[in-house]
């Protein structure tokens, strides 16, 4: 009977490799886990960082901000937000309901929070200041908080005899092309807070900010209205996409 061989080195054996069937990409995603590539001077962490992030475009910060609370995929779900909305501001302005289609609640507070802190950074602009005057930082801030809401919102800026800012409320939500107004609901809200003047602001999410005949007459109730208890009507600001237009200016005040 023959005597087994044995294998010597010029003969290796062959044993399994237990990632031969696999990819490189498969394999390693199987049995690897996640890359983490460090930071290079093309990603937008490091061009943000060196160069700030003015440098940035709209879809870049907004996927530079997704990245921070989404694992992976940032860029297409910045790409899918932007086609939808149409503008970096309109992202962050949206609402949770409407965000919910290309997010989960977490990150759509996310983005809310941006727009959030911007618009406290611009309200700190106003308190014990004269608004009347400030108009610059007025329309700054209505601008900021109203010109992309897509329903009708009426407010009104309370201000004492110095024109200071004593509160800014929102009295009533409407639809797209109308908010209810009611002259004896502003009126009985300034004596609540001790107004002696008030501005009364709303927006046109048409875009177009020309009152309507409606607006006008409107103003026309809430100024008698506030005429017989001593209140003055400053002025009434309507807010467009872009542009916004002041009843006094335009002489209807």
């Amino acid at each position: 009977m023959p005597r087994p061989t044995h294998r010597n080195d010029a003969t290796p054996c062959q044993t399994a490799d237990l990632f031969a069937a696999a990819g490189v990409g498969e394999m390693t995603a199987r049995y690897a886990g996640p890359s983490s590539p460090a930071p290079s001077n093309g990603t937008l962490g490091a061009r943000a960082a060196t160069g700030g992030l003015a440098g940035l475009s709209d879809a870049e910060a907004l996927e530079l901000l997704l990245s921070r609370s989404l694992a992976n995929g940032a860029r297409a779900t910045a790409a899918a937000l932007l086609a939808r909305f149409g503008c970096l501001r309109r992202v962050l302005t949206a609402d949770l309901a409407a965000l919910s289609a290309f997010v989960d609640t977490r990150v759509g507070v996310d983005l809310q929070l941006i727009y959030d802190a911007a618009r406290r950074l611009a309200a700190a602009e106003l308190p014990g200041r004269c608004v009347v005057s400030s108009w610059t930082a007025l329309i700054d801030y209505l601008k900021l908080t109203m010109a992309h809401c897509d329903r009708e919102a009426f407010r009104v800026l309370f201000l004492d005899k110095k024109n200071q800012l004593i509160a800014d409320e929102i009295l009533n939500h409407g639809t797209v092309d109308h908010a209810p107004v009611y002259p004896r609901e502003v009126v009985r809200r300034a004596l609540e807070v001790s107004a002696s003047a008030v501005i009364l602001v709303h927006n046109h999410p048409s875009g177009d900010q020309t009152p309507s005949s409606a607006d006008i007459e409107m103003t026309k109730k809430v100024i008698e209205a506030a005429r017989t208890l001593g209140i003055a009507v400053h002025d009434h600001v309507i807010v467009g996409r872009a542009e916004v237009a002041s009843f006094k200016a335009l002489g209807l005040i």
